[in-house]
């Protein structure tokens, strides 16, 4: 199937400048109007001709750019990353008064500011108040660089004990150097557990789940909870939860991730400071009540998370892309539970939309998994075309190595789908294909051995039979459904209800939303 490469998963090669005026907001650029015209001779510069252009267009090309802007071709490099800096300090400017780091760190400068011109006892107020405030909001480094200016100044003052101050500054320094240390690691073994789940998904044997827990048990357990600052137990509770996910233990999973949120709720100042990881928390929570089938947990979370979208999602773009990408993807696995894959299909305008918007911020992981869960919408509701169109945007990922489990899963979905759309003239050879693929890749469990066994002697089984075959194909895998390992094969595809739609004659949709009567009876 030729899919149009605009819709292929690919890296392009980006201009910092131009990608830097796209995501800035109206106010951003009207600030950065007035700052650049500040003087009046700036008003025709070269660097604001550049920029108009560049906001005007929505591609960037250069010989464009050179044909429109009053600049030589040996001077735009240096143009565009005068205009780059420039953007940078406006914003920056706009941003102070809504950041408490930002304006930690400017009072910090200010202080400097003020120690230069000799004027030591204001330098001195000014940074007992940022290390208050850096302490407060858990600003370890800009408290450590506050605590050594500190100390700097103390050798100029000889009212004060330099030795009962020196000895402070050092216990200051010391704590202060711990918690960052053991945030730093516990912050590299969050990052280690997801990006292990990016590559791989879930465990997928003992093997798997033996070195996953000879890694990440003894360093983990080596942590101190109590002993922890907030961002120390933000990645804590964040490295546990991503732990238990990956093994399947979705009940552990959600009781660290409840624990990730508790402690910004506890401390709500932190989540406008920390908002990306307070996001990936509610993310968590979500994903966890959803496979477990928590339904009216997982309504009552998705319903609180988008009241705290309402006043976070506004505070940056990055905050709007995380919380609407959340957003997004919980309502189609709202629609999966309940059997509304139509009233799903609904919003697949508006994430397409939202793709196209974010398209060189959202990662290639996003974009698989989205893609994947508008797929499987469609094959709910019998539109096997869409289907494999959305199953193509995945296959034809370049990255081998990025979401194994969704590429081969993908794949497998590919071959249903196109056996229920009547297109299965060359159906031998993508099986030999996707058995060639999954091989590679390490991932043949039971539940893919006995799809692809089934799929391959379809075209000598008659159609009188295949009743009958599918009740047999149902048997065996149902057993599966509630193996350690196996079960993972149900996360991805709802292979069950298809085989029951098949039996029975009733539509998927019809079968999931009787199995969601049961559950919420």
């Amino acid at each position: 199937m030729k899919i149009k490469e605009k819709n292929i998963v690919q890296q392009e090669k980006r201009e910092p400048v131009f990608d830097l005026i796209k995501s800035m907001t109206k106010a951003e650029k009207r600030s950065f109007k007035l700052f650049a015209t500040r003087l009046a001779g700036n008003q025709e510069a070269k660097f604001l001709s550049l920029f108009d252009y560049l906001d005007s267009v929505e591609e960037y090309d250069e010989t464009k750019v050179l044909q429109k802007c009053p600049v030589k071709k040996e001077q735009l490099p240096n143009m565009k990353a005068h205009l780059y800096r420039q953007l940078l300090i406006s914003m920056r400017l706009l941003d102070v008064q809504h950041s408490d780091a930002m304006q930690l760190r400017e009072q910090l400068d200010f202080a400097r500011i003020l120690y230069d011109k000799g004027l030591y006892k204001q330098s001195d107020k000014m940074l007992e108040k940022v290390i208050d405030q850096a302490f407060a909001l858990e600003e370890h480094t800009i408290a450590i660089d506050a605590v050594h200016f500190q100390a700097k100044i103390d050798t100029l003052n000889v009212t004060r004990d330099m030795t009962s101050s020196s000895d402070n500054a050092s216990r200051q320094v010391i704590e202060l150097a711990g918690n960052i240390s053991a945030a730093g690691e516990l912050s590299n073994l969050a990052t280690r557990a997801y990006s292990l789940y990016q590559k791989l998904g879930y465990a997928r044997s003992q093997k798997d789940l033996d070195l996953i827990v000879l890694y990440f048990k003894p360093k983990l357990e080596s942590f101190n909870e109590q002993r922890l600052s907030f961002v120390g137990k933000s990645h804590y509770y964040q490295a546990w939860a991503w732990y238990y996910y990956i093994q399947h233990d979705f009940a552990k999973s959600y009781r660290y991730s409840r624990k990730w949120l508790d402690l910004f709720d506890g401390k709500p100042r932190m989540k406008r400071l920390m908002y990306d990881d307070y996001m990936k928390g509610a993310a968590q929570i979500l994903e966890a009540l959803y496979l477990m089938r928590k339904y009216r947990h997982f309504i009552d979370h998705l319903k609180y998370f988008e009241k705290e979208f309402e006043e976070l999602g506004s505070l940056n773009p990055n905050a709007t892309l995380i919380g609407k990408r959340l957003i997004y993807v919980n309502k189609i696995n709202k629609s999966f539970i309940e059997g509304e894959f139509k009233q799903g299909l609904l919003l697949v305008r508006e994430i397409e939309a939202f793709i196209r918007q974010y398209a060189h911020d959202l990662n290639v992981h996003h974009k698989m998994l989205i893609y994947y869960k508008i797929a499987c919408l469609y094959f709910g509701d019998g539109n096997y075309t869409k289907c494999m169109e959305y199953l193509a945007r995945i296959t034809t990922t370049k990255d081998p190595q990025i979401r194994r489990d969704l590429q081969v899963f993908a794949r497998i979905l590919n071959l249903i789908a196109s056996y229920e759309a009547g297109i299965d003239y060359n159906l031998d050879y993508q099986i030999r294909s996707v058995y060639s693929f999954l091989v590679k890749n390490n991932d043949m469990g039971d539940v893919q051995k006995e799809m692809l066994s089934f799929l391959k002697k379809l075209n000598s089984i008659y159609a009188d039979d295949i009743k009958s075959e599918l009740k047999v194909l149902y048997n065996r895998l149902k057993p599966y459904e509630n193996r350690t390992f196996e079960r993972r094969a149900f996360y991805y595809l709802d292979i069950l209800s298809w085989l029951e739609s098949k039996i029975t004659g009733k539509t998927v949709g019809e079968i999931v939303r009787r199995k969601f009567r049961e559950l919420t009876a």
